[in-house]
């Protein structure tokens, strides 16, 4: 224990002296409102537009972030970017655009997805919280109530692919709807049956159709009753890293609930892909591997992602507090070690989002329209967290 005290004691200081800190400076603007994520090395901007996502993920981190720490400088950024999202990132049929200008004018709009609005829900939630404006509460789950409308209505999201062909279905949607309804609930206790009800039947979704025991594989697009779409390259896709999310996602709730079933289904499944997903060459958890062991056909497939290295720091401390196995001790010990040695800027602050598989650099960048304060700030804030109750 008197190890995982120093990494908090790392992980705080990293959270408050630097990665915050570099958001704060660079990112927000006390112009428009909102926060801009297309940042250079340096931290300079490199375009104008503004992501939707990070618009609610930043409100979500610098909400958190003041309910951690208590410093006034969070909730000050927080209340800076939620008035953007109020009147800016809304078309006039209530969807969310994906992309904006600097001012707010709607860029792109991508109906295919409803992730600009999954994280509206849990920045307005927590927000709501930490601000006490219990308005953003209501807009929460009134955010939610419409997902739930566009999820079930036909027409209403367009397919990636046509249906009449190859109907398929995709583990982000159940996956980002664990997190979400979690987060929700902690703003609205008492609504706490309905969510928890709702709460299980995405995990089970999940579990029904994504994860595959047999092939000991989660999939992240099945067909419409979980068959495995061998024969297409969509099919074999395996993304570790999103799998290791979901993981903790999952085994979050079960100790949560005391719920053994979500524990083993979380445990086996940080297992299964931890085996697959750490390259045991040059180490980090790569993006893709294919079910079958065939030729990926994205160019970007051998990469490490900055993402994936934090959801598998926060599920391999969260399996080891649960556990007490060293093997989850030694697996984050072996990705913390991974994330210093490459990701972290120790000149111009936060961390590089890009490597080549050998750990060459791939871009210098600090933000584009994926990457911003999301990832990094709540790796570091659940692994604080979850250090605190091992304590307790």
């Amino acid at each position: 224990m008197e190890m995982l005290d120093d990494v908090r004691g790392r992980y705080y200081k990293a959270l408050t002296e630097n990665i915050l800190p570099f958001w704060i400076k660079n990112g927000l603007d006390r112009v428009h409102g909102g926060i801009y994520t297309a940042l250079d090395r340096d931290g300079s901007l490199l375009e104008s537009d503004k992501s939707v996502w990070f618009q609610g993920r930043a409100l979500w981190v610098f909400s958190t972030a003041y309910m951690m720490t208590g410093k006034d400088e969070y909730l000050e950024a927080a209340s800076l970017i939620a008035p953007f999202i109020d009147n800016h990132c809304f078309d006039s049929d209530g969807r969310m655009f994906f992309r904006v200008a600097d001012d707010g004018r709607p860029v792109i709009k991508r109906i295919r997805y409803f992730f600009s609005e999954t994280f509206a829900i849990i920045g307005y939630a927590t927000f709501g919280r930490a601000s006490g404006r219990k308005e953003y509460i209501g807009k929460a789950l009134e955010l939610y109530e419409r997902v739930k409308t566009i999820r079930n209505t036909p027409g209403l999201l367009v397919p990636k692919f046509d249906t009449s062909v190859r109907p398929m279905r995709s583990h982000a949607d159940s996956m980002i709807m664990i997190n979400v309804l979690s987060e929700l609930r902690e703003a609205l206790p008492e609504m706490s049956e309905y969510l928890t009800s709702e709460l299980d039947r995405e995990i089970a979704d999940c579990r029904k159709y994504f994860i595959h025991p047999e092939l000991k594989l989660v999939l992240e697009t099945v067909g419409p009753e979980g068959e495995f779409l061998s024969d297409h390259f969509e099919g074999r896709i395996i993304n570790p890293g999103h799998a290791i999310e979901g993981s903790w996602f999952i085994m979050g709730e079960g100790l949560l609930r005391k719920r053994q079933d979500y524990i083993d289904t979380g445990l086996d499944v940080l297992d299964w892909m931890w085996e697959l997903g750490w390259d045991k060459e040059y180490g980090g958890i790569i993006q893709y591997r294919d079910a079958l062991g065939k030729s990926l056909s994205e160019y970007h497939q051998d990469m490490k992602f900055w993402w994936p290295q934090c959801e598998a720091v926060i599920a391999n401390l969260m399996a080891y507090s649960i556990t007490g196995e060293a093997k989850y001790l030694k697996h984050f010990e072996e990705v913390d070690k991974y994330i210093s040695d490459r990701f972290i800027d120790k000149e111009y602050g936060e961390w590089y989002g890009y490597f080549h598989r050998d750990g060459t650099l791939a871009t210098a960048l600090k933000g584009n329209l994926y990457k911003g304060p999301f990832h990094i700030p709540r790796m570091y804030m659940k692994a604080i967290s979850i250090i605190d109750s091992m304590n307790k």
